[in-house]
């Protein structure tokens, strides 16, 4: 029981760091272009390496 005294402010503090971190990135467009990446490695390019 003394346990969860710890572990539930602990738990609560995590889960705000990750919804923080979150819409930090949505915030700042990291979520904007999710099929660029995708069909970029479809593309062939004739660079050399």
């Amino acid at each position: 029981m003394e346990a969860l005294y710890l572990l539930i402010p602990l738990s609560v503090i995590l889960v705000a760091l990750a919804v923080w971190i979150f819409f930090g990135a949505a915030e700042s467009g990291q979520f904007e272009d999710l099929e660029g990446p995708g069909m970029r490695i479809l593309v062939d390019d004739d660079r050399p390496a």
